[in-house]
């Protein structure tokens, strides 16, 4: 494992974890959710190191140790632009290997927006309660008063998962960012109807992955983005009774090997 940090598009220093097993057979670069850093996918990347797979996994900017104003965005470029950095590294340093995007809630808007901004650069991409067509309506009810500048609080965490010790976790957490900025949540939604306008652009092979009894970002985003996009290749799972982070639920490594199902396909 190597800790290092990169420079952005911007000159912004994004904190970046790279795990390279001793013969990989492609990359996977985790991308993460509103107010939480790489490190709560530890259990995940071990998985997925263990099946033959390096890992690349970042901060997005203003979050756990990667730099820049916290949790704020001043577009919606500046989120797919970081991942595309990470992207651009992991296909120089691998280019005999595949490279696929995995991104959860914000960070699955994130990859989804990459793919379609960025269509085929990356082999193919999987979301686990991505953010997409914004059934939940994140961001647009905001007090029209509130300046972009200004942060309210992060009050996710009763809907991240089913499991109390996870909750615990996660509002104990001191990497775990406790205040939302207003800019970054009127940014999302910007950048949520310009992906559902240009949802047509998204062309990569998907698989698309939601708990059913999600509390922060409905399902329903799922069943839309599926039959918006244009791919040929996708596959959507919504699991019955799951939380928001599918891959902290009690049938955690189920859908782990949904996912190492579909990558097998795919390499």
């Amino acid at each position: 494992m190597s800790e290092t940090y990169i420079q952005s598009f911007d000159g912004t220093r994004l904190y970046l974890k790279k795990e390279i097993p001793p013969e990989p057979k492609a990359v996977l670069v985790v991308v993460h959710g509103l107010c939480e850093h790489q490190g709560r996918y530890d259990y995940f990347a071990e998985k997925l190191i263990a099946e033959g797979y390096s890992i690349y996994r970042f901060d997005h900017r203003g979050h756990g140790k990667s730099d820049g104003k916290r949790v704020f965005y001043n577009s919606k470029d500046e989120i797919v632009d970081d991942i595309n950095e990470v992207v651009s590294l992991a296909v120089k340093e691998h280019p005999s290997l595949k490279v696929f995007l995995f991104g959860h809630s914000m960070g699955g808007f994130a990859v989804s927006l990459f793919g379609a901004k960025y269509p085929g650069k990356v082999a193919g991409i999987i979301t686990s309660g991505a953010l997409t067509t914004n059934n939940s309506g994140f961001g647009t009810n905001l007090p029209a008063e509130l300046p972009l500048d200004s942060y309210i609080p992060n009050t996710l965490s009763d809907g991240v998962c089913s499991d109390p010790a996870v909750v615990k976790a996660y509002v104990d957490d001191p990497l775990v960012e406790k205040e939302i900025g207003v800019g970054l949540m009127v940014n999302l939604a910007k950048g949520v109807g310009w992906l559902t306008e240009n949802a047509e652009k998204f062309v990569e092979p998907v698989l698309i992955l939601h708990g059913c009894n999600d509390g922060i970002v409905s399902e329903k985003d799922a069943r839309d983005f599926y039959g918006l996009i244009s791919s040929a290749d996708k596959e959507l799972t919504i699991y019955a009774n799951l939380f928001h982070e599918i891959l902290n639920e009690p049938r955690k490594d189920e859908i782990i090997d949904d996912i190492k199902r579909w990558l097998i396909k795919h390499l």
